[in-house]
C-alpha cells in the first residue's frame, strides 16, 4: 500500500468560477545565472459537484515547514481574480484582498507560435499561457537550440482567442 506524505485543501467555486492554483518555487542560488529567479507549478486537483457549485480539492506533495507559497487564479466569463495563498501547517492563509499583479493577454488575429521559453531541467517555465476558457495551460513543443546550447518551447496559440499569461517576478522598488 501507497502512503501519501502530502497535504489537501479545498475550494468550493461559484457557478462560471475555475479555480487553478500554482506552487511558487525560487530557484536556488547557485542556478540563478541560467535560471530564472521564480518558477511554478500547478497543483493536481481533483473536482467533486457539491449540488450548482464545483468542490476543487487541490494537493500539495512537498509540505514545507516554513510553509508553501501560492498563487491562485479564479476565472471566470471576462476576468480572472488573483491572490497569494501560503500553506503552513493545516492551513492555508489567502489574502483577504486580491493584490493588484501586472499581467498581458496575448490575442492575434492570425494564427501564430508564441516561442522561446527558458526551461529549467525539470521543465517547470518562467512564463505561463493559460487557456481562460478551459483554464488549461498551453504546454509548448520543446526543441534543442543548438545556438544557445538549451531546451526551449513553442507554444502554438489560436487566431481570434484571448489567452492569459504570467510570469512570478520580484518588484524592481
Amino acid at each position: 500500500m501507497e502512503s501519501w506524505k502530502g497535504k489537501h485543501f479545498s475550494i468550493t467555486d461559484p457557478k462560471g468560477v475555475s479555480t487553478v492554483i500554482y506552487e511558487v518555487y525560487k530557484t536556488d542560488k547557485e542556478y540563478l545565472y541560467k535560471y530564472p529567479k521564480y518558477t511554478v507549478e500547478r497543483l493536481n486537483s481533483t473536482d467533486q459537484i457539491v449540488g450548482d457549485l464545483k468542490k476543487r480539492t487541490f494537493y500539495v506533495e512537498d509540505p514545507q515547514e516554513s510553509g508553501n507559497q501560492l498563487i491562485i487564479f479564479s476565472f471566470a466569463k471576462e476576468k480572472v481574480i488573483i491572490n497569494n495563498g501560503l500553506l503552513i501547517n493545516d492551513e492555508v492563509k489567502i489574502s483577504k484582498k486580491p493584490i493588484p499583479f501586472k499581467f498581458n493577454t496575448i490575442y492575434s488575429e492570425e494564427k501564430t507560435e508564441f516561442k522561446d521559453f527558458r526551461y529549467t531541467p525539470n521543465l517547470k517555465r518562467a512564463i505561463t499561457i493559460i487557456d481562460p476558457e478551459t483554464t488549461e495551460e498551453i504546454k509548448p513543443d520543446l526543441y534543442y537550440d543548438e545556438r544557445d546550447d538549451e531546451v526551449k518551447g513553442k507554444c502554438k496559440l489560436k487566431p481570434n482567442k484571448s489567452y492569459f499569461t504570467f510570469e512570478i517576478r520580484d518588484d524592481k522598488k
